[in-house]
């Protein structure tokens, strides 16, 4: 019969797991309860607990054969197998343990120290100092897993001395070697790591060997600094044989947001005058009211950089401050915008690059008519630095518009939508002779939509749904000529096929009697796939000459929009969309295919565009995007990547990788290439290469494939 004892004296021994505090008393977390199958106390005041012995307090949890403790000596007799656990984070695992009388010291044979059930440090003996420190002595770290075999683990790191400090969550390795498959690679007098319980700690991050045909191979060390709870730092050199660059990363975080900056200063032999660099930055912050304060920032010392550096593919660079306050019926937006071309065949003096944007709408529920009325307050205004006259236009605009929705249910499961709105417009023009400096604007419109949804369930359990769609609208715009600045490029897609006017912005508005019409379907299978499609057309009776002839809108009756998408149980999705002129030949079209399931992940695209001189496209466009990764074994997975343009018969971009991860090493092989040139990019191929020693840092969560001893 096992016995139970709640004993104070217990308490602090359980100081030994070193997870705890050092900075606290363990005394003072209250008593231990010892349970074990036999406990007497001796006629010379000795305790003895023995036989399956377990002490508990908090989440620390002590087992061993027998615990000897001596009142008058004050010293503690621990017999093995000795565990203790704490929290899952820490186990101590021993032979027999020695301690002082108040636990700060001590000596543990045979032990050893497992960190989150991981990383392993064994030793001949363990030695607790001044309740703070844990050494081991002839002592060896490893995260990989080790056999009964004798077999040596695939890494590890040997040393004379380790030296643990609980409160700063430091190991400190003296006259270390670091050995694969036993054989020594690396000798290190002296090394600090941080143990795994650490969030953040500053030193060397995983190392990374880039090369490059235009840079050479070079490698990367990152050094993270901790600047704090809330800060931190990370500083990068990469040095090659034709660059010197520093890349940094700053990040912190505030009470009510965060900010997060990073960039490079290079000095290399592709222009070996310059200095060279990016900025790249965003942060957002909560305020008073519910207002949301957004920033981000990005420039370039040249257009080349981003592409020489391997950092992320922008043809575009926008730098952006914003306001946002959202609420159940208004919404406020304010922001100001920079904008930075890299493209080679726009001149940045003729795009416009400094805008600023102001938004409010309101909404409200009339009692007496009824539905929706909003009301909305928007006020854009752009500039270009040059100030030649028509390609160096500034606009500058104010709408004011209100719009009023209601739906009604009719017989027959008939919908009924009407729409009256009315919209005022004022700009003011720069820059441009062919047009007034004011102009004024006023379109009044209206729109009555009918819908007519059915569903039907079969016996099978299948579900279709059936909605066809007929919408008259109407609108007539009055006042001046104004210049198309920033509806250039038109999208026809469901998401517009019921509006009264699909120019992007508001400087352009559809004008006349248009009729629509459209079609709805979807099925939901039983055994899990489903399937949708949209079908609609628009006839005008006028036809409007600002839209491109690839949008699908020009002429009395646009190209017939087409779109539909389809839902596997395997994790397949096809999704598609296009748009067939009167001719039965499409003017654009895309497809889109997803696949994923345990092993599998692939996505890919096709996009299809006709010649469209208004969009300066004098070919046509034919191009696939590929990317896709493969687990080939449980610790080897494969990536790849492709953008070939069919009309040239040529790749843009292509890369392939390779990914070895288990529980103690983590190995990534790459290769890029990029096949684009441009007057400052040079086509270049990029090889990559990282190995990271899995242990030392926080775990991502990810799953990690474990070698068993018998296929190691």
């Amino acid at each position: 019969m096992r016995h139970t004892l709640q004993m104070l004296v217990v308490a602090p021994w359980l100081a030994l797991a070193p997870i705890a505090s050092a900075q606290q008393s363990p005394a003072t977390d209250g008593p231990a309860m010892l349970v074990a199958d036999q406990v007497f106390i001796t006629s010379d005041r000795i305790l003895i607990a023995e036989g399956n012995v377990e002490a508990f307090q908090g989440d620390i949890r002590l087992r061993a054969q027998k615990i000897t403790f001596d009142r008058d000596s004050g010293t503690l007799q621990i017999d093995g197998p000795i565990r203790i656990d704490q929290g899952g984070e820490i186990t101590i695992l021993a032979n027999a343990a020695e301690m002082s009388n108040n636990l700060r010291d001590g000596i543990l044979n045979s032990a050893r120290m497992v960190f989150q059930q991981h990383l392993q440090l064994s030793s001949v003996q363990m030695t607790r100092v001044s309740g703070r420190y844990t050494q081991l002595y002839k002592s060896s770290v490893t995260s990989c897993q080790v056999c009964d075999d004798g077999s040596p683990p695939l890494w590890q790191i040997r040393a004379e001395r380790i030296t643990h400090d609980q409160l700063e969550k430091q190991l400190y390795f003296e006259n270390a070697q670091f050995r694969i498959m036993d054989v020594p690679v690396f000798y290190f007098p002296g090394l600090r790591l941080p143990d795994p319980t650490l969030d953040r700690a500053r030193g060397f991050l995983v190392p990374s060997v880039r090369t490059t045909s235009n840079l050479g191979t070079g490698i990367k060390v990152p050094y993270f600094f901790t600047l704090g709870e809330s800060r931190d730092l990370t500083l990068s050199p990469y040095l090659s044989s034709k660059t010197r660059t520093l890349d940094a990363r700053y990040r912190q975080a505030f009470r009510n947001g965060n900010i997060e900056l990073e960039g490079a200063f290079t000095r290399d032999d592709l222009q070996p005058h310059n200095d060279r660099g990016y900025l790249f930055g965003n942060g957002a912050f909560d305020l008073r009211h519910d207002v949301k304060l957004e920033f981000e920032v990005k420039t370039t010392s040249d257009d080349a950089y981003l592409a020489d550096y391997g950092l992320p593919d922008l043809d575009r660079l926008r730098s952006q401050l914003t306001l946002t306050q959202v609420r159940r019926d208004s919404l406020f937006r304010a922001g100001a915008f920079h904008y930075k071309t890299l493209r080679e065949t726009e001149d940045p003096t003729l795009i416009p690059s400094a805008i600023a944007d102001i938004y409010y709408q309101q909404r409200y529920h009339p009692a007496q008519l009824g539905g929706e009325l909003q009301m909305t307050l928007h006020a854009h205004g752009h500039t270009r630095t040059s100030d030649l006259d028509i390609v160096g236009r500034d606009v500058s605009r104010t709408t004011f518009d209100a719009d009023w929705q209601r739906s009604w249910h009719l017989q027959n499961g008939v919908i009924a939508q009407g729409q009256l709105g009315f919209s005022a417009d004022a700009f003011g023009i720069r820059n441009d002779s062919a047009y007034p400096s004011r102009a004024n604007r006023l379109t009044p419109r209206g729109a009555v939509t009918l819908r007519l949804p059915m569903t039907r369930h079969s016996s099978a359990g299948a579900s279709q749904y059936l909605e066809p769609i007929v919408q008259l609208g109407w609108s007539d715009v009055t006042g001046d000529t104004v210049p198309n600045d920033e509806s250039n490029f038109v999208e026809f897609d469901q998401g517009n096929l019921l509006e009264l006017s699909r120019f992007p912005a508001t400087d352009a508005r559809e004008d006349g009697l248009a009729l629509v019409y459209g079609l709805n379907w979807a099925r939901y299978a039983a055994d899990g796939w489903q399937a949708s499609a949209t079908v609609g057309q628009i006839f005008r009776q006028d036809a409007d000459n600002r839209f491109t002839k690839s949008s699908g809108l020009g002429g009395t009756s646009s190209d017939i929009l087409l779109a539909g998408q389809l839902k596997l149980n395997e994790g397949l999705a096809i999704t598609a969309r296009g748009l067939l002129n009167g001719s039965l030949n499409f003017s654009k079209a895309e497809l889109r295919g997803d696949w994923a399931n345990s092993r599998l992940d692939v996505s890919s695209t096709y996009l299809w565009l006709g010649t469209d001189a208004a969009e300066s496209r004098t070919e046509e466009t034919s191009e696939l995007w590929f990317d896709g990764s493969y687990q080939l074994h449980p610790s080897w997975s494969a990536s790849a990547n492709l953008r070939y343009d069919i009309s040239d018969a040529r790749a843009s971009h292509a890369g392939i990788g390779l990914v070895y991860s288990n529980e103690c090493v983590k190995v990534d092989l790459s290769v890029s290439r990029r096949y684009t040139s441009t007057s400052s990019v040079e086509p270049s191929t990029d090889f990559g290469f990282t190995i990271a020693l899995n242990g030392f840092s926080v775990d991502s969560g990810n799953k990690k494939y474990r070698r068993s001893c018998s296929n190691s």
